[in-house]
Parts: C-alpha cells; sequence; structure tokens
C-alpha cells in the first residue's frame, strides 16, 4: 500500500521591477500539466502541484530523504496584478510566473501546457519574455 503524499509548503523568491511582479517557486518533479496558480479577487497568489503517479511499483526505494509533490502555497501579493496577462514558465523543476502591475487585480487561473518532456508555459501576451 502506497502512502498519500504529503503536502509540501513551496519556498518563493519574489521580486519585482517598475512594470512587473516575478515569482519564482521550485517544485522539481512535476509536469507542467500538474501545476495550477491562481490569483484571488483579494490579492493572494495560491501555487499548487499535485503529483501523480509515483515510480508506480516500478522500482525499489533504497533512500527516501525528499519528497516530490504535492506541493500547496498561498501568499499575499504586496502589489496589484493583471493575472490574465501573467506569463507562466516551467522548466528544470522551477516555476516562474511573471506578472505585469496593475491599478486593479485582475483573478485568473494559470493552467501550463506542455512543450517539452517536463517543460511548460503560458503567455498571457504581456511582452515581455524570461
Amino acid at each position: 500500500m502506497q502512502e498519500k503524499a504529503k503536502i509540501q509548503h513551496i519556498p518563493v523568491k519574489m521580486y519585482r521591477t517598475a512594470d512587473r511582479l516575478m515569482v519564482a517557486a521550485p517544485m522539481p518533479g512535476l509536469q507542467p500539466e500538474d501545476i495550477t496558480a491562481q490569483v484571488s479577487e483579494d490579492g493572494r497568489l495560491i501555487i499548487q502541484g499535485e503529483l501523480r503517479g509515483m515510480l508506480k511499483d516500478l522500482k525499489e526505494l533504497l533512500v527516501d530523504e525528499w519528497s516530490v509533490g504535492g506541493y500547496y502555497r498561498d501568499i499575499e501579493l504586496p502589489d496589484m496584478v493583471d493575472g490574465v496577462h501573467a506569463n507562466a514558465n516551467y522548466g528544470n523543476g522551477v516555476l516562474v510566473i511573471a506578472f505585469p502591475l496593475s491599478e486593479q487585480i485582475q483573478p485568473v487561473t494559470l493552467k501550463l501546457q506542455k512543450t517539452a518532456t517536463d517543460r511548460g508555459g503560458r503567455s498571457g501576451n504581456a511582452g515581455h519574455t524570461f
């Protein structure tokens, strides 16, 4: 019998420029389609990553000192952002979201599209690339 994965707190790096708020969060071991980020109407960022199909009894686990998913983080954003035009990228186990700063919060639920093995993205056409 396999134990259900424990939800892990995601550490983040958050920084801003004159027109953007950037959030980076390590979420190793997931596929892009397993990740959801939501900007709520009250200015919170909620990031979730669901683990699916871990090893499927194919390997004998000998040492287990870290876990892959599930991940969860709920954090208050320091600025109002336009979630609709956000760009998101997932690669090398790190989720990076670039939000345009805004005069009012634009809530959104972001889903990533797979672009390659273990890579994904979502373009909100905000004009900046990573």
